[in-house]
């Protein structure tokens, strides 16, 4: 059956519909944001499997009515944001056969609307991020809900001591209470039982070394989230009992090389965050043996040149993360073996242009950050062999016009950043030949005009542009015409009107949602 979009407005119901097309028609009003009061009145007893109206503007409880008479054939519901109360929740009671519910960031919920959830035993999926309504007494209402297997309470501060209420959900595969100050170590010995969990994420709450301890059973855990917890190293004990994790987060924790030991023993690991510790060279002798790692997170580290030494061994990495710590030149040799490596963020390191030389045989590297004022045109001429480079930033980076011929080497670029330079629009010749930009950051360059514009017009593909502090004026916005997937476009500081951009917009760029000035 075709269905041309211009002739929905002559249904008074689509019940006489295919329910496939039925669902196409909402999701494209969603979509479209062109769903209202009256268009949604169609959709009643259309057997509609999945509503998903997160953030979306005006859902109230009259919209309840209609979304209910869904029946046993609603399978999903996303009403995130939105303004129902514990009345249009209790509506859904009709619609037996749910399997997903959705209610981040409801504030008119209260324990009274979640009792009416309790009995929708085929829920597999559960969110209710950041609920006031989510209290210890509150999550009694999922005591029944036997098929649960992913279970998001993000956010949701009042929900200490409520654990013991889901103890009987052995199917619980995922369980979210990141951000969550009220949890403490009795909270984890209330899930201790939840045998076929599989991820965990508790990330800024009050649980201790101590409480991890209660974990050691969870033999099926892959990840593990403890970002921001008052643990020390010493909770590596408990943890390499989890014979199957694979992702360690414990970034923010504080932790020192006291302990660090323990890390030997998670052999298993692909995933390790150590952001933001107080961790030197010393603990990273003890990540030598973790020869199944792909990404690991240093950021913020006090690590050097030689502690990278004890990296040559992890041939598997394809993330690296070294942003913000102490290392240079010199260690960059070790890292010239771990040819599997996609991403390598070098930002504020003492890393200089004779270093990044060690880099050329990287050839699998995708993404390089390079957010450091010591990279000139000599360290981008190292780099030409990258040619499989996706993202480049060159933040700060003392690049010139002649420095960007090098550019035509990286074809399948996707997005590069060059702020605060010295570019003129001599050096926007050579970017406007990188036809797979669909990022371009170029603020701070302030000797930029109108013909960087006209250059850059070809760029088809671009979704982001940001010519912030520049000579741009509103003579050189027609020149951006071309770009019809355009969304984001930043031209602070410049001789250009909000006034203008709209006109712009309306005209020529459907597409652009975000703009400044505005």
């Amino acid at each position: 059956m075709v269905l041309k979009w211009g002739d929905i407005n002559q249904y008074s119901s689509f019940t006489m519909l295919p329910k496939d097309i039925s669902q196409q028609i909402f999701n494209k009003l969603v979509l479209s944001h062109l769903l209202t009061d009256v268009f949604l009145q169609k959709f009643r007893d259309c057997a509609l499997e999945d509503v998903w109206l997160g953030e979306y503007p005006g859902v109230q409880d009259s919209w309840m009515d209609v979304i209910s008479t869904q029946g046993t054939s609603l399978l999903s519901v996303d009403l995130s944001g939105s303004d129902v109360t514990d009345i249009g929740l209790g509506l859904l009671k009709e619609c037996s056969s749910l399997q997903a519910l959705t209610f981040n960031h409801c504030e008119n919920i209260s324990e009274i609307g979640l009792k009416h959830i309790s009995g929708l035993t085929n829920l597999t999926s559960l969110s209710f991020k950041k609920s006031a309504a989510i209290t210890a007494e509150g999550m009694c209402a999922f005591s029944s809900l036997i098929n649960l297997e992913k279970l998001d309470l993000e956010r949701c501060t009042g929900i200490h001591g409520g654990f013991v209420h889901i103890k009987g959900l052995s199917k619980l595969e995922s369980l979210n209470i990141r951000c969550c100050k009220c949890i403490t170590d009795l909270d984890l010995k209330a899930i201790s039982g939840l045998n076929n969990l599989k991820e965990l994420q508790i990330s800024n709450s009050n649980i201790t070394d101590f409480g991890l301890s209660y974990l050691r059973g969870l033999h099926k855990l892959v990840m593990l989230n403890l970002e921001g917890c008052n643990v020390t190293a010493g909770c590596l004990d408990s943890i390499s009992a989890l014979v199957a994790l694979a992702f360690l987060n414990l970034g923010r924790c504080g932790l020192t090389d006291d302990g660090c030991d323990k890390f030997s023993g998670l052999e298993s690991l692909k995933v390790l965050n150590l952001a933001f510790n107080n961790i030197t060279d010393a603990c990273l002798v003890h990540l030598k043996g973790l020869t199944n790692l792909e990404s690991l997170n240093l950021d913020s580290c006090k690590i050097g040149d030689e502690g990278l030494a004890n990296l040559t061994g992890l041939s598997l990495l394809k993330s690296l993360e070294l942003s913000d710590t102490e290392v240079g030149s010199s260690g960059l040799r070790h890292l010239s073996g771990l040819t599997h490596l996609e991403t390598l963020n070098l930002s504020f390191t003492l890393v200089t242009d004779s270093g990044l030389k060690k880099l050329s045989g990287l050839t699998a590297l995708k993404s390089l950050n390079l957010d450091a004022r010591q990279i000139t045109d000599a360290g981008l001429s190292a780099l030409t062999s990258l040619t499989g480079l996706v993202h480049l930033d060159l933040f700060g980076a003392r690049i010139s016009d002649t420095g960007t011929n090098y550019l035509r080497c990286f074809k399948n670029l996707q997005s590069l950043e060059i702020c605060g330079g010295g570019l003129t629009d001599a050096g926007v010749k050579n970017i406007k030949d990188l036809p797979s930009l669909t990022l371009l950051n170029l603020s701070q360059n302030c000797n930029l005009t109108n013909k960087s514009l006209e250059l850059i017009s070809g760029l088809n593909a671009l979704v982001s542009l940001n010519v912030s502090n520049s000579n741009i004026t509103n003579d050189g916005l027609p020149y951006l015409k071309p770009l019809k997937n355009l969304r984001s476009l930043s031209l602070e500081s410049c001789k250009v009107t909000a006034a203008e951009i709209k006109k712009l917009q309306s005209t020529a760029l459907p597409n652009l949602v975000s703009f400044r000035p505005e």
